[in-house]
């Protein structure tokens, strides 16, 4: 066979293809359009928004909640009557430990000196000795215990509602990994 009839019957052969599949193409057509006609749509009607009234602001003469100078008294209260719990700390130097969160220290070892525990704390690479009574971390921590494998301490810190609260809190010790 020479290539120009394989062109043709290639050519003949997709025309036939196509024929028949008009006959089944207008049979679709017929389908869809007869389901169009009997099927009805069910559209809920909606209401109409309610009409909104406003409500005219008759306390021109009153006290402005969110003014700044009730703000600035209420903050003059504060300061003046902090919480005991929170006075207490206000009214005390800082110790170095207190610059840093109780997350970026690790209890590497203990030791006793004299009968008295004493906790080993690795904080940038530089080690600490502190006991029972040091404080450490950014929430006014207190040492409270010191064990071979934990330091327990009391941290004050503020609830949802405000108040200076105490929390325990506790540094594991980390065992070096090989």
């Amino acid at each position: 066979m020479k290539p120009s009839s394989l062109v043709h019957l290639g050519t003949a052969l997709c025309l036939s293809l196509l024929a028949g599949c008009t006959a089944d193409h207008d049979e679709l057509r017929q389908w869809m359009e007869q389901q169009r006609r009997e099927i009805k749509p069910s559209v809920t009607v909606l209401q109409a928004p309610k009409k909104f009234d406003p409500e005219p602001y008759s306390q021109t003469e009153a006290v402005e909640p969110f003014s700044s100078q009730k703000l600035s008294v209420a903050l003059k209260q504060d300061a003046r009557a902090p919480s005991s719990l929170l006075a207490r700390q206000l009214n005390r130097r800082k110790e170095p430990l207190e610059a840093f969160p109780l997350d970026s220290m690790s209890m590497v070892g203990s030791v006793a000196k004299q009968g008295q525990p004493y906790a080993l704390l690795r904080v940038d690479a530089l080690l600490y000795q502190v006991k029972v009574g040091d404080h450490i971390g950014q929430n006014y921590g207190q040492i409270t215990g010191i064990s071979e494998t934990e330091v327990t301490l009391q941290e004050t810190v503020e609830d949802a509602a405000g108040e200076w609260i105490q929390r325990p809190a506790t540094l594991q010790l980390q065992e070096r990994a090989r």
